[in-house]
């Protein structure tokens, strides 16, 4: 099966985004355990981690930085 897309992303607290998917799902997804290293860490600023936006199957920040869309997918905890 294919990542579905991503339609919608909403930054949340404590480093977690809310994600929507084209199946209607959503979806839970904590980014914290990425936000190692110079790349990955520029995502710790609220500002900036604030500026996600859909991609695709993904969700990318203004650098670059993204999230494998199966990792979002498979990782979010999904809400009903």
């Amino acid at each position: 099966m294919s990542t579905p897309t991503v339609t919608a992303v909403i930054p949340l607290g404590r480093k977690r985004i809310l994600v929507a998917f084209a199946t209607g799902e959503a979806k839970l997804f904590n980014v914290s355990p990425y936000m190692k290293g110079s790349w990955y860490g520029k995502l710790a600023g609220e500002e900036y981690f604030r500026r996600v936006q859909p991609s695709g199957s993904t969700v990318v920040w203004p650098d670059g930085q993204d999230i494998a869309p199966h990792e979002l997918y498979e990782g979010g905890i999904a809400l009903r």
